[in-house]
């Protein structure tokens, strides 16, 4: 079943001598549960893509569906309800709620949604990213390592169709930076969640289902981690 289907997808900044073709044609997909990333130098335009499909920026043309749902033939607050309930973000700065404790900031969707977070639940994702014990702490009193975690879990949480992840081990050491990507992996495969992340460091791409690659706003389909594709 494909969760994600980009179309044709073109971005561009500024008309003549400053245009820039952020994004030229992109095509791809992605089927429920596949852990893919997408690797690219900075200024290759991943994070433009990452943007378009996460409807915080619009393309210039090419269609972008979640689910089925074109995106950009919805009307602005039918896709911001769209978003919110189907897309989860990881950001690589954690962005959680300083006055909110981990359980608190990883419920949050579910507030902002009106919709009342199940106990079972937001304890088997604490269970999940070993915060358990660190529940009714404050971001302030985490390491950060263990604030991406509780960003991890703030993005499960709604069981949304597909997470984005932007450069979410840019601020970790090598080791947080693992078990970051050992917690996405496990989201994966247990929550059959489908997931696109993007980095410039590719080593992180060991153990995920499919490589991507932008250069220029040109995507290549490397397939998956083998050492031929990412050599």
């Amino acid at each position: 079943m494909e969760i994600l289907q980009i179309e044709d997808v073109c971005k561009t900044f500024g008309t003549g001598e400053t245009r820039v073709d952020a994004l030229r044609h992109v095509s791809f997909s992605l089927e429920k549960g596949t852990f893919a990333a997408v690797v690219g130098e900075s200024g290759s335009g991943k994070s433009t893509l990452l943007n378009c499909i996460g409807a915080l920026d619009t393309p210039t043309s090419g269609h972008i569906r979640i689910d089925g749902q074109d995106l950009f033939a919805m009307q602005e607050e039918a896709r911001t309800i769209f978003r919110r309930r189907n897309i989860g973000f990881i950001f690589q700065s954690f962005h959680l709620i300083g006055e909110l404790d981990v359980e608190q900031n990883i419920a949050f969707p579910l507030l902002l949604d009106y919709r009342k977070p199940d106990s079972a639940e937001v304890d088997e994702i604490l269970d999940l990213l070993g915060l358990t014990d660190r529940r009714h702490h404050l971001p302030s009193q985490l390491s950060g390592g263990q604030q991406q975690r509780v960003a991890i879990g703030r993005a499960l949480i709604t069981r949304p169709k597909l997470i984005l992840a932007d450069e979410p081990t840019g601020n970790l050491d090598s080791r947080n930076s693992q078990d970051v990507m050992t917690l996405l992996t496990q989201a994966s495969r247990r929550y059959q969640q489908t997931i696109l992340m993007i980095t410039h460091n590719r080593h992180l791409t060991t153990g995920v289902d499919r490589v991507l690659q932008v250069s220029d706003g040109v995507l290549t389909d490397l397939g998956g981690t083998t050492d031929e594709a990412l050599s």
